[in-house]
């Protein structure tokens, strides 16, 4: 990738040189001056990314990781054809234009998607280690936790991270009617727009549970695209939806926002197992959002 960027970088100077540049000084002659050769420019380039790698192995070391997390290739020009997973859909899924369910974006790309539900603990260590790795993630809030500090989550929203749906108190959603299941999901989608500036377009059930009326309020709602999972991940163990126990490419994985309270560790203890086993079987974390 880093060669691939490099000459990048170099073609983009190349043709800067040749097209000129109308702020530039055109001394006695007619011959433009450059601001700055091409091969200082790409020298700066390379020494930015060697900044950055050093950058990336010290927070890698400080943080406890076996290796490197890798870096995700950049997202496709032309998004994938994101549809149902069978045995997911609905009623008259297609036929009324739902949102699709799936648990695993179509990609050849040995590429993961973290996501992260409920929004329970605000603990300020995972925040700085997610930028400080570099690592993107998306959050499924739901508003009776979050409202107990929404300020953790703007600034999560600051670092990067993509904020979504998750219902305002977090039930059972197939045992409600429809007008209560659209006020749970309506209503967060106003609830996010007001707090952090964007309304989301993807929601996820709480628990993965829903039924037709479910998807037919995301959709009155806004919704888009209803992400669910294919692993899950703890502090201590993984648990996987598939037979194989394994990741695959374009794999959705859940975790939580969860404290010792709960679990037998800490968010970044478990940000630690999820990165050793991604980066020891060959995948980076990319962002959800750039493939929907």
């Amino acid at each position: 990738m880093r060669t691939g960027l490099a000459v990048l970088a170099l073609a983009t100077i190349a043709s800067a040189c040749g097209q000129g540049d109308s702020s530039e000084v055109t001394p006695a002659g007619g011959q433009q001056a450059l601001k700055e050769p091409p091969a200082r420019a790409l020298d700066a380039y390379a020494d930015r990314l060697r900044a950055a790698h050093a950058a990336r192995v010290a927070a890698a070391k400080r943080w406890g990781l076996k290796r490197v997390p890798l870096t995700a290739p950049p997202p496709p020009a032309k998004k994938p054809e994101i549809t149902t997973r069978d045995g997911f859909e609905v009623d008259g899924h297609r036929r009324l234009g739902l949102p699709p369910v799936f648990t695993t974006v179509p990609t050849e790309e040995k590429i993961l998607f973290l996501t992260i539900d409920d929004g329970d603990e605000k603990d300020p260590a995972f925040l700085r280690m997610m930028s400080e790795l570099k690592i993107p993630y998306s959050a499924f809030l739901s508003d009776y936790l979050v409202k107990e500090d929404y300020g953790y989550f703007k600034e999560m929203r600051d670092r990067g991270a993509g904020l979504h749906n998750h219902t305002l108190h977090h039930p059972y959603l197939p045992a409600l009617s429809y007008a209560r299941q659209k006020r749970e999901i309506c209503g967060m989608q106003a609830t996010v727009e007001e707090r952090y500036g964007k309304r989301p377009t993807l929601f996820r059930p709480p628990y993965g549970n829903y039924d037709r009326n479910t998807l037919r309020a995301a959709k009155a709602c806004g919704i888009t695209h209803v992400p669910l999972w294919n692993e899950e991940v703890f502090v201590d163990h993984w648990e996987y939806r598939e037979w194989d126990r394994g990741l695959h490419p374009g794999d959705i994985v859940l975790s939580h926002f969860r404290g010792r309270e709960d679990w037998k560790g800490t968010m970044p203890d478990m940000i630690r197992r999820f990165l050793n086993k991604a980066t020891a079987e060959g995948y980076a974390v990319a962002r959800l959002e750039d493939y929907l």
